[in-house]
């Protein structure tokens, strides 16, 4: 699994022009899931990210989860980050998960985040509005473990 991450002030996410999921200070995280992909990666990344240290404490200084600054996830789904460029100009997704595995490891993702959590909508057109906070931008990754 593969999960971007992005410091925001505040994001959206609109489905047919209705927010469907909105923040305030948080993460806004664009999760895809590959073929290899387990629950354990799930579960692991979900930790994960409720645990990195990307906000600023007093002094500045990267020391607060987006659990300590009492902010929220934004999780929407992004299958093209499986998407493999090397030949040609069209991307392949071989390496992207079938959609219903995909959202069974979308779904245990958002569910094991221990913190408040907002998301889009899985497989659809989605618009996605962020103030990016930093700009502070981080890729996780985990394969089947």
């Amino acid at each position: 699994m593969r999960v971007v991450l992005q410091r925001v002030s505040r994001a959206t996410v609109d489905v047919d022009g209705a927010v469907v999921g909105a923040i305030g200070r948080g993460l806004l995280a664009l999760v895809g899931v590959g073929h290899t992909s387990t629950e354990g990666d799930a579960r692991w990344l979900a930790h994960k990210t409720a645990a990195l240290r990307v906000f600023g404490d007093a002094d500045g200084r990267m020391n607060l989860s987006v659990g300590d600054i009492a902010g929220a996830v934004l999780v929407v789904s992004q299958f093209t980050l499986y998407g493999d460029v090397a030949r040609g100009r069209r991307p392949s997704f071989v390496a992207a998960a079938a959609p219903g595995r995909a959202r069974e490891l979308y779904e245990m993702y958002c569910s094991t985040l221990p913190t408040a959590v907002e998301r889009g909508v899985f497989g659809a057109h989605m618009t996605i509005n962020a103030a990016a906070d930093g700009p502070v931008t981080l890729l996780l990754e985990r394969e089947g473990s």
